[in-house]
């Protein structure tokens, strides 16, 4: 199976979310970051399951909350999350980010 890395922007969009939810509704904060970790590991045992939006750069959308994990398969044993993004966020926002 293969290691799932954020990209350290990408950490901080995840954590931002999380103390925004927790600050919203307490719990909420930890049924995203439950979620964002489902959609990682099932990154990390299916890679191609994203749909494909640039090069080689995919997408997975998270079923309860408004946000894209997006991702590129680095190799045999990495996946490197490049963005948490928000849906109403400005869209390629993200595109610098290797």
């Amino acid at each position: 199976m293969r290691s799932v890395v954020f990209h350290p922007l990408a950490e901080q969009e995840l954590i931002d979310a999380a103390v925004y939810y927790e600050e919203e509704n307490q719990g909420l904060g930890l049924e995203y970051l439950s979620e964002v970790e489902h959609a990682a590991n099932l990154l990390a045992r299916y890679p191609s399951t994203g749909s494909v939006i640039r090069g080689s750069i995919r997408r997975v959308i998270l079923p309860k909350f408004p946000y894209s994990l997006l991702y590129r398969v680095v190799d045999e044993e990495v996946i490197r999350i490049l963005a948490v993004a928000h849906h109403k966020r400005k869209p390629r926002y993200w595109v610098d980010r290797e």
